[in-house]
């Protein structure tokens, strides 16, 4: 009888408050490493570690893994997190030439006619895309946002499908934007473990980092009124290597996090929803950080920049491509585990022929431990290589024939 009513109280007590389970190498959604981490390991005991937060995430970025997680599937409002999103499609148009840092971005009345945070856009006020990106960032400008989204997108109904296209290649299969900024409104809405996605496919942007990182700078530093800005996420100034990412605020969604940290080869994201208020906010997000570092440790594969091989392409103006790490490749794993028994194969596509684009997938990463796949990366093309023309494809058949060995 005893035995019952402890169990009966304990799924009562589940049932009301939720636990975030570390779940140690739970399998990601989205483009995570499939298989996700070491599936060796065995699952951690389970913990309370955000009993404030409504639902709440802890990532590994390079891999994907979900390490804890609490209600990580609940649809919520994610106020200013959104913004994640609109800074990742910022970057994309960067890196595809779209935009450039130094490109001027004119205000609209509708764009300046936004509420809350803000860095206060007059219409008409033209600001580079980077001071921009550093108020959005930095600021959580709602204003910023939405003159972004006009510049890459023409209107901010445009960029918000943009944005719900992006969402849903990434596998972020309970989320839907309404507008660019998280400002309240109607079947706005996502989950924990969608902005997980989101931050991790952000960070693969690591200049990002120079934005969310700084606690304050200035816009319109030239002008007889300076702008100070001051970073909405506390953590970059008061935890060690924490870098970003993005909070939230509205009444609906109250306190939102997404932040991000950084020690040696491990990058994590922890994600909390729903906290009441920022002290517990920043507290259960630190709570989430120090069982992640001191529990878990990367094996690192390649390190940014460093030669992975290089990639043939038949009848194109380029015959081989060198390929690099344009991020960090890694399995984690328990602290203590040696990496002993770790290798990798890179595994390209034989019959890849011109024209390649940018961004497409050639090949894939395989890591094992012994004869056992831990985990698998897609490896994409980091240039784009036309199809030759009839005569340096004559020229080249000539000297493979005639300087053959």
């Amino acid at each position: 009888m005893l035995k019952r009513t402890i169990a009966t109280l304990l799924c009562l007590h589940i049932a009301v408050f939720g636990v975030l389970t570390p779940a140690a190498f739970a399998e990601p959604k989205a483009d995570a490493a499939k298989p996700a981490g070491e599936a060796k390991a065995a699952e951690p005991k389970a913990i309370d570690l955000t009993p404030n937060a409504r639902s709440a995430v802890l990532m590994d970025v390079d891999t994907g893994t979900i390490m804890a997680q609490k209600n990580m599937d609940e649809k919520l409002p994610p106020a200013s997190i959104t913004k994640i999103m609109t800074m990742l499609l910022i970057m994309e148009s960067l890196d595809q030439g779209k935009i450039k840092m130094d490109d001027k971005v004119r205000t609209s009345e509708y764009a300046a006619s936004m509420g809350g945070s803000q860095i206060f856009l007059e219409p008409g006020e033209e600001m580079t895309v980077q001071d921009m990106l550093k108020g959005i960032a930095m600021a959580s400008g709602n204003d910023a946002s939405v003159a972004m989204a006009e510049k890459i997108a023409g209107s901010e109904e445009a960029f918000v499908q943009m944005m719900n296209e992006r969402a849903q290649q990434l596998g972020m299969k309970n989320t839907h934007f309404v507008n660019c900024n998280g400002l309240p409104a109607d079947n706005h809405y996502t989950t924990a473990q969608d902005i997980a996605i989101m931050s991790r496919e952000l960070l693969k942007h690591e200049e990002i980092t120079k934005f969310t990182s700084v606690y304050q700078d200035y816009l319109r530093k030239d002008s007889e009124k300076p702008f100070w800005l001051v970073n909405t996420n506390k953590l970059v100034r008061f935890y060690q290597g924490a870098d970003g990412l993005k909070t939230g605020y509205t009444s609906e969604a109250k306190f939102c996090l997404s932040a991000t940290a950084k020690r040696d080869n491990l990058r994590i994201v922890a994600v909390v929803l729903g906290e009441p208020d920022t002290k517990t906010r920043n507290a259960e997000v630190t709570k989430l950080f120090d069982y992640a570092f001191s529990q878990y440790t990367n094996y690192s594969i390649f390190k940014t920049g460093e030669e992975i091989g290089t990639f043939k392409v038949r009848k194109g103006v380029l015959e081989n491509v060198p390929l690099t790490a344009k991020h960090q490749y890694s399995v984690l794993m328990k602290k203590g585990d040696a990496g002993q028994g770790i290798r990798h194969e890179l595994v390209l596509d034989t019959t890849l022929k011109a024209p390649i684009v940018v961004g497409q997938k050639i090949g894939k990463l395989v890591v094992y431990k012994d004869d056992k796949q831990l985990a698998e990366f897609d490896i994409e093309s980091p240039v784009e290589v036309r199809k030759a023309g009839w005569w340096l494809l004559f020229k080249r058949t000539a000297s493979h024939m005639f300087f053959k060995g």
